[in-house]
């Protein structure tokens, strides 16, 4: 079942790779039998899915879930149910290809304006009266 992202963005089954292991923690003597922790792969670099500006928010969003090869790793463990584990790594990638899709606003260079740095320098010079005044006594 392909993974709808947003309406035009769809990632498709073949596009992920996932793999089960073993996962540590809570589950008794069933951890040791059961592989419920999960290793998706989504190779995001070779996607035909993405367009190249929502690549490169990726890479930059992904961090160090970016592999060498292009790909974005994502591991959960966090349930007992291999099935749960499964859901939430989709989410997870889902919602990390929903923030790569989000073009962040130019940041618009601000100014200082002249009245707030004449107020600056005047409550610089006040404080350093303040500060002159605290000289020692005179006998």
């Amino acid at each position: 079942m392909p993974l709808r992202i947003t309406d035009g963005i769809e990632i498709q089954d073949w596009e992920m790779i996932e793999t089960f292991t073993r996962a540590s923690g809570p589950g008794g003597q069933n951890v040791n039998k059961v592989s419920s922790a999960v290793e998706l792969r989504f190779e995001a670099e070779r996607s035909p899915s993405l367009p190249g500006p929502v690549k490169a928010r990726l890479r930059r969003l992904a961090g160090r879930r970016w592999t060498k090869e292009g790909a974005v790793v994502i591991q959960v463990s966090e349930e007992r149910s291999q099935a749960r584990n499964r859901a939430v790594a989709r989410d997870r990638l889902a919602e990390l290809v929903r923030a790569a899709c989000v073009k962040s606003k130019p940041r618009v260079k601000t100014r200082v304006s002249a009245n707030q740095k004449r107020k600056r320098v005047e409550a610089k010079k006040r404080r350093g009266e303040v500060k002159a005044l605290r000289g020692g006594v005179e006998e």
